[in-house]
């Protein structure tokens, strides 16, 4: 159990410094202007049409960092940053974006598998901390009514965990999508490219270390419920 403790302090301090990093470079990157002065609204609907994508919508959402792809209505919400924005910042999220527009008319099969099971993790999420703290209170006191309590507890989360897993080839061949994109369609140039790629890079860390703190969660109350059937 010591194990486990120093791998999700471990995460956890990651994942702090990812964060960080992935602020640090939106405020770098956001400085380096597009030499053709696009904004990020721009991009997006450049690459819808150079793609043959024209039922696709592209609007303003509030927030920071709130930028999203909606399969369910074809929109492409972009924070007010990235959507007015004239930088490679904001070209590089807008396109990452739109690459999910393109991996949802293409059907590509993890996004396929993702969006399938969106409405049993969101169940899950609903639920899962309280089934899981019930479980672990019960325990103490009736361990034949906790553990499956429990087991139910952890499966609900194994549920989430194979989602976060699921989402890294989907966010992976997105950023691949917009970089080869933005350089071909001469968006960025060899005098900025390199920063486009480091911004996606930067977000899709953030979604490794999500996942690998879910797997270190899940494998923490497998070991809780291992050690009440040794007993």
């Amino acid at each position: 159990m010591a194990l486990y403790w120093i791998l999700f302090i471990s995460i956890a301090v990651v994942s702090w410094l990812v964060s960080n990093n992935l602020k640090n470079k939106e405020k770098k990157y956001s400085r380096i202007p597009l030499e053709n002065g696009m904004t990020g609204k721009d991009v997006a609907e450049q690459m819808l049409r150079d793609n043959g994508l024209y039922d696709v919508k592209v609007v303003v959402t509030h927030g920071i960092l709130t930028d999203n792809y909606n399969p369910t209505n074809k929109t492409i919400s972009l924070s007010e940053a990235v959507y007015r924005g004239d930088n490679v910042f904001a070209a590089a999220v807008a396109a990452h974006e739109t690459g999910h527009a393109l991996q949802h008319a293409k059907a590509y099969a993890p996004l396929k598998m993702r969006s399938a099971l969106v409405p049993a993790v969101c169940f899950s999420s609903q639920w899962v901390t309280w089934i899981l703290l019930g479980g672990m209170i019960l325990l103490g006191s009736n361990p034949r009514l906790g553990a499956p309590i429990l087991l139910a507890g952890i499966g609900l989360f194994a549920l989430t965990t194979l989602f976060s897993f699921i989402t890294l080839p989907v966010e992976i061949n997105a950023s691949m999508r917009a970089l080869t994109w933005l350089s071909r369609a001469g968006i960025t140039t060899s005098r900025n490219h390199t920063a486009a790629e480091g911004a996606l890079k930067a977000a899709a860390y953030t979604y490794v270390v999500a996942a690998l703190g879910s797997l270190a969660t899940l494998l923490y109350y497998i070991l809780i419920f291992a050690g009440v059937r040794r007993n």
